[in-house]
């Protein structure tokens, strides 16, 4: 599995967070994480082409025929169980499973017209540095409950 994510600027403790969910997961499990240069920017400049620009660099990282997962505020929402049984369920295609995260304006058009499902973690919009921490930490969550660890019925 792949996260790919526009931001290459995170403070450590996301990086830290983000390590320390991913090293848990083992073999088919296992999740990398690519950061992807942001657009740049300028005053009163167009929002939609930086945006364009990014769902291109996003979708340029991503293999050949990938099974996109975007992150979404508008996307589906699922408890733990219902994650788990998707996650299994996206790796049973023996695709390459590719979480986008968009940057500041979101995600693409073309991103999100990729995607074979969206996901929202939350009606909140939060940090996007932290959404990877909060997608590894998830993912994590979810193969526990597939390998019958007890972490995934814990709160934390």
């Amino acid at each position: 599995m792949r996260l790919l994510a526009i931001g290459t600027r995170v403070p450590g403790w996301v990086q830290a967070g983000f390590a320390d969910y991913a090293r848990r997961l083992p073999g088919p499990y296992r999740l990398e994480l690519s950061e992807i240069a942001p657009a740049r920017w300028t005053r009163g400049g167009d929002r939609d082409k930086g945006r364009r620009e990014e769902g291109e660099r996003l979708l340029g990282a991503a293999p050949r025929h990938a099974l996109i997962v975007a992150l979404d505020v508008a996307g589906r929402m699922r408890t733990s169980e219902a994650l788990a049984c998707d996650l299994e369920a996206w790796l049973a295609t023996g695709r390459p499973l590719v979480f986008l995260i968009g940057g500041a304006e979101g995600l693409a058009d073309a991103c999100l017209n990729a995607a074979s499902d969206r996901w929202s973690l939350s009606p909140l919009v939060f940090p996007h540095a932290l959404v990877r921490v909060m997608l590894a930490e998830q993912i994590y969550r979810a193969y526990s409950a597939l390998s019958g660890q007890p972490y995934h019925r814990g709160s934390s």
